[in-house]
């Protein structure tokens, strides 16, 4: 995880607590509550389906700390867009608590939710959205606009973000003029240009080509790295959410089923459903340095040759080469982490076979 400067590890950013989002005539009349909590989740969703109701989140809790990649995965109809949309209030949830640095979004006013989501959200949706009429430029520097912030600040600002998302050069042109991918880059430094906290994003690459998807993942990784931003990123694509998550949360008919690190879901599956998506995972690919190192004893000597806890098995296993001992495993300050072995790696990939068949 990508942590801001001064930021303490595991610090909630966003807290959602018991959300829930029922369609229907009368979804209120399910909640004596406001929080959403219930002493028996399952029996209250039995009561809403047989009503005639449709929930789309079920009592769906989840942090999402500063600074980390928070991907929500599930397939069409899982209730994952519906809960980026609680988390912005772009969709009132029925009941529950959404928690912005320890503020609850759903009791704040409208005018209060407004100047938040202008100075404090960014979002990026399927669609991208561009005004056609308007140029690169003046797409980027709307948002920038809408804050009243003045001609010659707002454009500087949107040519910084332009360059920043590999479109310096592109500033003039209008979407007609754009490909697929150049316009969702556009879309992505829209998002930016009003430096928001918290950057959602609800399915931003799935109408790209492939080649073109896997680009606009790299670039979004690199843009994470410089910016380290809070993110809620959606995806029905679970390699997708592998490359790209800090931690996933798994939903199945507006149920949370499992929430964890991409080798935590990969090498403990909490269920049959889990574990269909994960059974032709390549492990090697998933499974990190981090994910086995084990410690030793730091004499408070750097070690010679040392590799990153962030480093795939896939990567290591050429480092093994000549080797009979095992390899240090140091963070980004040459700070002894422990150490990784062959053995350690062997029992790692047979552990989650078995948990895989």
């Amino acid at each position: 995880m990508s942590e801001p400067p001064g930021a303490e590890v595991g610090e909630p950013k966003i807290s959602c607590r018991n959300i829930w989002k029922v369609y229907g005539y009368d979804p209120a009349q399910f909640f004596t509550a406001g929080n959403g909590a219930v002493d028996d989740p399952t029996a209250l969703m039995d009561r809403v389906v047989s009503s005639g109701h449709i929930a789309a989140a079920c009592n769906v809790s989840f942090d999402v700390r500063l600074g980390e990649i928070f991907v929500i995965m599930g397939l069409s109809g899982s209730g994952k867009s519906t809960m980026v949309r609680c988390l912005s209030r772009l969709v009132e949830p029925t009941a529950g608590e959404v928690l912005l640095d320890g503020e609850d979004l759903l009791t704040v006013s409208e005018r209060e939710l407004i100047e938040m989501r202008r100075h404090k959200m960014g979002m990026v949706f399927q669609n991208f959205g561009l005004l056609p009429h308007q140029t690169v430029l003046e797409n980027v520097a709307f948002p920038l606009k809408v804050q009243g912030i003045s001609r010659a600040e707002r454009e500087k600002r949107a040519a910084k973000v332009i360059k920043l998302v590999g479109l310096e050069g592109r500033e003039d042109s209008f979407p007609r003029e754009l490909s697929g991918g150049q316009q969702q880059r556009v879309g992505i430094a829209r998002s930016l240009a009003v430096e928001p906290e918290i950057w959602f994003l609800d399915e931003p690459f799935s109408a790209l080509d492939p080649l073109i998807r896997r680009q606009m993942q790299d670039e979004f990784l690199r843009l994470q790295r410089l910016l380290h931003k809070t993110i809620v990123f959606i995806t029905h694509d679970f390699l997708e959410a592998l490359r790209l998550a800090d931690r996933i949360a798994i939903m199945k008919d507006g149920w949370v089923v499992q929430i964890g690190t991409p080798a935590e879901v990969v090498m403990h599956p909490g269920s049959e459903y889990v574990a269909e998506f994960t059974r032709d995972v390549p492990r090697v690919k998933v499974i990190t340095v981090g994910d086995i190192v084990e410690p030793v004893v730091n004499d408070g000597t750097a070690p010679s040759h040392a590799v990153p806890p962030t480093m795939s098995l896939e990567d290591l296993m050429p480092c093994f080469a000549g080797r009979e001992q095992g390899i240090a495993v140091a963070d980004d300050n040459g700070r002894l982490l422990g150490r990784v072995t062959p053995q350690g790696v062997v029992k790692a990939l047979a552990s989650s076979a078995k948990e895989n068949p």
